[in-house]
């Protein structure tokens, strides 16, 4: 029976892939550092008893070779995650993300440790802006919009050819990365690291690209968390969620339960070895909409607040073309519905004490927020 390491597998996803590996009774370890700003101090009750938990940092030797010891197949969860934040702690990301798994993989290499498969958690963001077309100049990768045509409300990418309109389209693996922060160029790196080290030594290694993850056990007082969660807060406060810009800004929300089902096919699959691969669900939704259907299920009386501001660094959309690991067996499973109604029960349940404001203000100091 293989065993499998899950790093950050307290968290969010993590757990949700410890409780689905558990099920199919594969034995699991998880190092996880229980990061306050996640878990507020306190070990969640949801942990699966049918697992290990070791505490530590995937960067301290001790617990990682405690972790490691005849392990199979590494599932590497553990990152700091926030656009907004990275870009003033950034020492903190580079070193939880980028030099954390530098340090796993040099544990694991120069240990000679034995490991059959090593998957690693990426990201949408590493893209920056989405795929889009112009009707003169075909195919465009539009970096960072201007910011003087942002402070006129100027909103969607204009074409870097021609200037004229774009039309967004779904993004392929292989749009070029053009990512515009800090946290976007450390999920780049763990990525990209991983790859490039599993390659070079023949350790199968797939990096996941997740797109939007909503889902219970979201961190609901984590103001950098994904926006369905700082949604859930904001309305379980009876606060109205905040949008940026007009709120027509376009993602592509994938529930947990599909997301731990890729990571699955990920550990069991050869098919996916050796490379990279969007997990989203092809639809696109735009943020309005999804602070709506929230509102709705949490029962509030509320209209979303579009606030007509932006965000340094923020792109405009994004969604997943996810035909490549169709072909390689995964199909989102979760309705949209019955997974944002999963959440908001989830939601009901927890405490959600509403930091955004707070983070705003942060970010407003420091010239990151117009």
């Amino acid at each position: 029976m293989k065993k499998i390491l899950v790093t950050g597998g307290a968290g969010f996803i993590g757990s949700h892939v410890v409780d689905r590996l558990v099920s199919d009774g594969r034995s699991v370890v998880v190092l996880d550092n229980f990061d306050p700003q996640v878990h507020q101090g306190k070990k969640p009750d949801y942990l699966n008893k049918g697992a290990e938990y070791i505490e530590g940092d995937v960067r301290d030797e001790k617990p990682l070779k405690k972790a490691l010891k005849d392990v199979d197949v590494v599932l590497h969860l553990a990152a700091k995650v926030g656009v907004g934040q990275s870009m003033y702690e950034i020492k903190e990301y580079v070193s939880c993300n980028t030099f954390a798994t530098a340090f796993l993989w040099d544990h694991i290499i120069n240990n000679k440790l034995n490991i059959k498969k090593f998957v690693v958690a990426s990201s949408m963001s590493i893209y920056g802006e989405g795929a889009y077309s112009c009707a003169k100049c075909g195919s465009a990768t539009p970096y960072l919009r201007k910011e003087e045509d942002l402070k006129k409300k100027i909103w969607e990418p204009l074409c870097p050819g021609c200037g004229g309109a774009l039309k967004p389209l779904p993004t392929n693996e292989e749009k070029k990365l053009l990512s515009t922060s800090v946290y976007a160029i450390t999920k780049k790196d763990q990525e990209e690291l991983s790859l490039n080290i599993g390659s070079s030594y023949k350790i199968p290694t797939v990096a996941l690209r997740f797109f939007n993850v909503y889902g219970s056990r979201q961190s609901l007082s984590n103001p950098y968390t994904g926006a369905c969660a700082i949604f859930s807060s904001r309305i379980k406060n009876n606060h109205a969620p905040l949008i940026y810009e007009d709120g027509l800004q376009m993602r592509d929300f994938i529930s947990v339960a599909d997301i731990a089902q890729a990571c699955v096919l990920a550990i069991d699959s050869d098919k996916l070895d050796y490379d990279f691969f969007n997990v989203g669900t092809g639809r696109a939704l735009t943020i309005k909409e999804v602070a709506g259907i929230l509102i709705k299920l949490y029962k509030k009386d509320l209209i979303p607040e579009v606030v007509n501001r932006y965000r340094v660094g923020d792109i405009r959309h994004c969604y997943a073309d996810i035909t490549k690991i169709k072909i390689c067996g995964f199909a989102p499973k979760v309705k949209l519905e019955d997974g944002m109604r999963d959440l908001a029960e989830w939601g009901e349940r927890v405490e959600a004490v509403d930091r955004v404001a707070e983070a705003d203000s942060e970010l407003e100091k420091r010239r990151l927020k117009v």
